[in-house]
């Protein structure tokens, strides 16, 4: 199990989130260019290693009645994982509920189908599949669309960005 100080770091590492202190030394992470009412993406992170990452626009993911994942037991990878895709979830907008997913053949799951790419300067760009088409966005704003997923890549490589 990470420490508080370990998911802290794993959690700042994100620019997009804002950090929230609330009661108890419990810490709160909003995502402000969220397109969705829904804004906190991390929620009552204590310091004895509890706390919860929205997943309630996740397919695939078990969440309680809130759409909150409990983090206490989760490794690094897993949790970076599960905030890149809450915040994945509320940049997509209510289009991305049916094109933004896809379906894993041996779980039956939907996964996600964004990912992140980063730039010089820390820029970065999200890379979403919605409705049969590529897209890449700077925060809220489209960028580029494309037919196929090698396009939109050869695309970010070409401009200097990498997945993260």
């Amino acid at each position: 199990m990470l420490t508080f100080d370990q998911k802290l770091a794993i959690i700042a590492s994100f620019p997009e989130l804002q950090r929230k202190d609330v009661s108890l030394g419990r810490v709160n992470f909003h995502y402000e260019e969220s397109v969705h009412e829904k804004k906190t993406v991390v929620y009552h992170l204590h310091p004895n290693g509890n706390g919860f990452v929205y997943g309630g626009l996740i397919d695939g993911v078990e969440t309680d009645a809130k759409g909150l994942v409990n983090i206490r037991d989760y490794g690094e990878e897993e949790l970076q994982s599960l905030i890149a895709r809450s915040i994945a979830s509320l940049s997509a907008g209510e289009a991305s509920d049916s094109g933004a997913v896809q379906t894993d053949e041996e779980t039956g799951y939907r996964t996600s189908r964004a990912e992140f790419w980063r730039g010089a300067g820390g820029t970065r760009l999200t890379l979403l599949f919605q409705e049969d088409l590529w897209f890449v966005y700077a925060g809220k704003e489209l960028d580029m669309a494309f037919e196929t997923y090698e396009e939109a890549t050869q695309y970010l490589v070409d401009e200097g960005f990498r997945r993260e």
